[in-house]
């Protein structure tokens, strides 16, 4: 495809005439590229439930690390995504990001061929899984380009929303593919032998039954190869002032996207080393992990700010949107609807397997838990419905947050979110004192729906304030600025819900949560819903 060297999509004639055609082209092919990145990143919130299931030597707390250090990684690296578009293109940065998923996809299938397989070596997966978590930041920073800020709120929603069934794609697909052999000839091996009860979204897999774990990482090849190919040949650069001004060769495109992925790559594998315990292969330091997190986005910043040439001459230019306060509220807001979405995706799974697939029961004067439960909802069958819902109701939070404001919408879902919160920590205090916690999972599972149905729709009209608050030219960066800082939501929220549940008190993960959620209300009114605010129900 041709770089486009003039695009004017505020320009009615040129928009009708030509620029809408192009848009659309570009946004359907990137939809399929993020959804795919978004699956390879959420598949570690399979994976730790079969892991479990077939009988892999870890325990309950280091798998919730690995689906927390894949959000950790996922998160930091959507800090360099966040500028590729300007410096690369659009069209360079998304063929090599999708590709590059190709790596941990086959890497974690080789890995999965054997059950003694160790931690670490399960950890580097994790971490490359990140890459898919990146790209968002970059998708939605190309596609905010394409379109006018009248069409933003659907335009981007709709990336994101679709994009986002990535999730679903991969707790619903995974599964079946893991129960059949159709991809041996690949990984060779024999298939492993369920310990426990699993499922698909057809219903429960009886304990005893073959699966063969390894396929959760070799189907993607079904759809990376092709897709690389149409996102080379279908998709474009746009080479103007606003949004490429210097657009390099293919080759040194990848090359800049290489180097800057690398500082995250580092920063990432230095925050998870000062977060984990020893037992886990981290230092033991026990330093917070909120100052970590402060430190990792501080350092990676900087770091990238030391890279030569017009590479640092064009990040300080877009480093600009650090001097803006409505970056930072922005990024508050964003953590409460996207950070909370892909947050309870990577741990909805795990979470339901733990608390209500074992029995509660008091032993000589000690509750446990670590009794099969017989009557326990399998995770696998009920888990891709909350983070579907949320996928497929974004767009239409960014439609109408376009009809009514985009902060009236946003604090709708704030309150909503609280009372969710509130509810959904109470029966998981209850299941997770009883010896029967089947009885709590129905009320449990409602209430996360409507959770993952408000952090949806408020993700679409955080879009539609971002559009209309910051100019065109900054746009796209605090897009992929804002994903960045709320995609720590993938690895805070896992992290702190093992934390609560290892210490059988999973409600006061939510209860946080729900605190968090109530300062977001106050400070999204104060912002953008007062009257004399200096915006208005953007």
């Amino acid at each position: 495809m041709s770089d486009l060297k003039k695009w004017q999509p505020e320009d009615e004639d040129f928009w009708q005439s030509q620029g809408k055609r192009i848009a659309s082209r570009n946004l359907w092919i990137s939809i399929p590229s993020l959804l795919c990145g978004f699956g390879v990143w959420m598949l570690w919130s399979i994976l730790t439930v079969q892991m479990l299931n077939v009988g892999y030597p870890f325990s309950t707390a280091e798998l919730f690390t690995l689906t927390a250090i894949a959000g950790f990684t996922g998160a930091t690296l959507r800090i360099p995504s966040s500028f590729f578009v300007r410096l690369c293109g659009g069209r360079y940065t998304l063929f090599l990001t999708t590709t590059l998923l190709l790596v941990p996809a086959v890497g974690t299938a080789l890995a999965l061929k054997s059950i003694d397989t160790p931690l670490w070596v399960f950890q580097i997966m994790a971490l490359l899984a990140g890459i898919g978590g990146g790209n968002f930041a970059s998708s939605m920073s190309n596609i905010s380009f394409f379109y006018p800020k009248k069409q933003q709120g659907l335009a981007l929603g709709l990336n994101a929303g679709l994009g986002n069934f990535g999730v679903t794609t991969v707790q619903i697909l995974v599964p079946i593919f893991m129960s059949y052999g159709v991809f041996t000839f690949l990984g060779g091996g024999e298939p492993m032998e369920l310990l426990k009860p699993s499922g698909t979204v057809t219903g429960t897999i009886p304990a005893g039954t073959s699966t063969w774990i390894q396929n959760a990482g070799f189907a993607w090849l079904i759809t990376l190869v092709p897709l690389a190919f149409v996102l080379w040949f279908g998709t474009n650069n746009i080479h103007t002032e606003e949004v490429t001004p210097k657009l390099p060769k293919a080759i040194t495109a990848f090359s800049i996207i290489l180097a800057m992925l690398s500082i995250g790559f580092l920063t990432s594998i230095i925050g998870l080393w000062l977060i984990l315990p020893a037992s886990e292969n981290g230092s033991g330091f026990g330093i917070p992990k909120e100052i970590v997190l402060l430190l990792v986005l501080f350092g990676t910043v900087m770091l990238l700010k030391l890279l030569p040439g017009t590479i640092r001459s064009s990040l300080e230019r877009q480093y600009r949107i650090f001097n803006n306060k409505h970056t930072w509220v922005m990024s508050i807001m964003y953590v409460m609807t996207f950070g909370s979405f892909i947050g309870f995706s990577a741990a909805f799974p795990l979470a339901i397997k733990v608390i209500f697939g074992y029995s509660h029961i008091m032993v000589d004067g000690v509750m446990t838990h670590n009794t099969t439960n017989p009557n326990g909802p399998s995770a696998l069958t009920y888990a891709w419905i909350a983070p579907f819902i949320g996928a497929l109701i974004r767009p239409v939070g960014g439609w109408v947050a376009d009809k009514v404001g985009g902060a009236l919408v946003t604090q709708i879902c704030a309150v909503i979110m609280i009372i969710c919160a509130l509810a959904a920590g109470h029966y998981m205090q209850l299941a997770y004192q009883s010896a029967t916690p089947e009885q709590y999972f129905v009320p449990f599972f409602l209430i996360f729906l409507g959770l993952f149905a408000a952090s949806g729709i408020g993700n679409g009209s955080t879009f539609r304030t971002i559009a209309l608050v910051f100019p065109k030219e900054q746009a796209g960066p605090v897009l992929g600025w804002t994903s960045a800082v709320a995609a720590y939501g993938a690895f805070y929220i896992p992290q702190v819900l093992g934390e609560q549940i290892k210490a059988t008190t999973p409600e006061y993960a939510m209860i946080g949560f729900a605190i968090f959620y109530s300062l977001c209300l106050l400070v999204n009114w104060f912002f953008y819903l007062r009257k004399n605010g200096e915006f208005y129900n953007p």
